[in-house]
This record gives structure tokens, C-alpha cells and sequence, in this order.
């Protein structure tokens, strides 16, 4: 006689429904994720483009201010980060509250050798940062070399 039965591969599934399914552990740590990039814990997407003179990175970080970004270049690796604490204070004769806020996030790009490093720049404009990395000119000679025939 078989006392425990599997369905779909779940030994307890109805323990294992009211457990997490159904919002018993708060926040509910199964479909957290979503809460948890709405909290800061994300690395902004870049877009990374190419022309003739240059590349041209543009990074989507809405919600910070110019000075919130740190840019450098450490061994040919650009590195892009930013860091934002927040406090709010409120205090009032019945009751204090003070919620704090941290953000940050680092992105690191490997540069091609064919880029101009001292003349990089970035603009920060409408939650957007725009990176410019200019491109120096590369001079490929091809020596003529004869080759006898023997």
C-alpha cells in the first residue's frame, strides 16, 4: 500500500501551495524578483553603437543626476558607476520616521586599441547617459615584399 502519492512530481504539492504560492512567507521570496529590481538591485542596459568616427554608448539610468555617475579608465576598461544614498527624516512631537536609500551599480566595457582615451566624453540628459568614445585612425601598411621564383 502506498500512503504517500506524487502528483506532477511533488511529493506534498497542496504544503507546498500554501507555503508559497500563496503568500505565506512575505515578501513572497518566489516571485521577489520583480520587487527586488524595483528597489535598485539592477545594472542599467546599454545600448553600444559604431560609426566611422567613433563609439557611442548610451546608458538608460533614469532618476539619477549628473553627479550620481563616476567615469574611468583603468587599463583600457572603461568603468561606469554611480552611487545614490537618500535619507528622509520626519520627525514630529508623536512619532519619528527615517527611511534610508541606497542605490549603486557598476559596468565595465573592455576598449578596442583603435580608441582616442583622452577624449571621451559623457553627457547625462533626460535619464539617459550618452558616452562618446572618439576613434583614432589606424594605418595599416602592407610592405610590397617580391618573392623569387626558384
Amino acid at each position: 500500500m502506498n500512503l504517500l502519492r506524487r502528483r506532477n512530481g511533488d511529493l506534498f504539492p497542496s504544503l507546498k501551495n500554501d507555503l508559497f504560492d500563496d503568500g505565506f512567507f512575505w515578501p513572497n521570496l518566489i516571485n521577489a524578483g520583480s520587487d527586488l529590481l524595483d528597489r535598485g538591485f539592477k545594472v542599467p542596459p546599454a545600448n553600444i553603437s559604431e560609426t566611422k568616427e567613433e563609439f557611442r554608448i548610451d546608458l538608460s539610468a533614469p532618476g539619477l543626476t549628473r553627479s550620481d555617475f563616476k567615469l574611468e579608465i583603468e587599463d583600457g576598461t572603461l568603468i561606469i558607476s554611480s552611487e545614490k544614498k537618500e535619507e528622509n527624516k520626519d520627525d514630529t512631537e508623536n512619532y519619528k520616521r527615517r527611511e534610508f536609500s541606497y542605490n549603486s551599480f557598476t559596468r565595465s566595457f573592455q576598449l578596442p586599441e583603435n580608441v582616442k582615451e583622452d577624449k571621451i566624453s559623457a553627457k547625462y540628459d533626460n535619464g539617459m547617459l550618452h558616452i562618446s568614445i572618439p576613434k583614432k585612425e589606424v594605418s595599416i601598411s602592407k610592405q610590397k615584399k617580391e618573392i623569387q621564383v626558384g
